[in-house]
């Protein structure tokens, strides 16, 4: 991994992101193989929401150059206290009531009495923050599903929760995340169950997705955006130019340039224009959940920008290996 280590190198102190990025690799370490394709709403082997807190922690650091770290610990306590709260506040049905009585308590608690709402987009990431969603109460479907996920694992450990519990993930734009008596499942019910993994992966592509440098092409994916940012981009080296040529457009030159130089200056202007750190803890922590092949060649193409190019040849024939003898069908992953 070249993050931490090339940031040093330009005088970058990486200790709180480091210990940020341990933090999470310890949780992840904890994900077994039976653990990592458990619903979230049983919420085994790693501790998801401090994992997200790392993950916050981490890209905090990268941006902030703060002294002090992410208090991880603190907002672990806050979502302890979002979890008594539903007792101390009275939302707690009685003894015996149905699941369903139970539940719509708990949603009503969570989305009317504590006031926490969907946030669609990611214009800038802070909806995929647990810190800022706890703080603003303002949040992706991922987050709140975490938050939720969170409120039932300390209602079980009180024993206050007498039946199996799953979350429903929605897919669409506007509803939330809400638990339903698992007793009740129907077979179209397994794409809206998140697992420990799925979780976290969706929420390190989403940052990815937001942070990439190269938007120009929302239509494609994200390493041709990336490889189509240097054919027709300026030069890696020196203070090289290049003039606009056929269909791309000054915009397009000016947002392959400035990511050439956004890992040593830790810039971020806007989503368009990317931030080359928080893309790199992205793809190097996307590496680390060993989820996808894909994730090795997606991290070449931006070292390549950042001028390691020995690393991204590495990498690059790490995916050559990975993905030999598979066949692809989709025309954009041939290309």
């Amino acid at each position: 991994m070249v993050l931490h280590d090339s940031l040093e190198g330009a005088g970058v102190s990486t200790e709180h992101a480091r210990a940020a990025r341990e933090g999470f690799a310890k949780q992840v370490g904890r994900l077994t193989q039976l653990d990592a394709e458990t619903s979230i709403a049983i919420s085994r082997g790693a501790d998801l929401a401090r994992a997200a807190l790392c993950v916050s922690a981490e890209d905090d650091s990268l941006v902030s150059h703060s002294s002090v770290a992410l208090p991880v610990e603190a907002f672990i306590s806050r979502l302890d206290d979002l979890s008594t709260g539903f007792l101390a506040d009275g939302y707690l049905p009685p003894a015996g009531a149905p699941p369903e009585v139970f539940l719509d308590h708990l949603d009503r608690y969570l989305y009317v009495h504590k006031g926490f709402r969907r946030k669609n987009g990611s214009s800038d990431g802070r909806a995929i923050y647990l810190h800022s969603v706890l703080t603003c109460r303002l949040g992706s479907a991922l987050m709140l599903s975490l938050i939720y996920s969170e409120i039932l694992k300390m209602l079980r450990l009180y024993g206050l929760l007498e039946f199996n519990v799953e979350i429903f993930y929605p897919h669409d734009l506007n509803s939330l995340p809400r638990g339903y008596d698992k007793h009740k499942s129907k077979m179209g019910d397994e794409p809206h169950i998140m697992t420990s993994k799925s979780l976290l992966v969706e929420i390190l592509k989403t940052l990815k997705n937001t942070f990439w440098p190269f938007q120009s092409n929302q239509s494609g994916r994200l390493f041709l955006n990336a490889v189509s940012a240097n054919q027709h981009g300026p030069g890696n080296v020196g203070d090289n130019q290049a003039a606009p040529h056929g269909n791309i457009s000054a915009i397009e030159m000016a947002a392959a340039k400035a990511a050439q130089h956004r890992l040593m200056r830790g810039v971020w202007t806007n989503v368009r224009f990317g931030d080359m750190r928080r893309a790199l803890a992205a793809c190097e922590r996307l590496i680390l959940l060993n989820h996808d092949p894909r994730e090795l060649r997606d991290y070449a193409a931006l070292l390549y920008h950042c001028g390691y190019y020995e690393d991204c040849l590495q990498y690059l024939a790490s995916y050559q290996t990975a993905v030999v003898g598979q066949h692809l069908n989709n025309p954009l992953e041939i290309m």
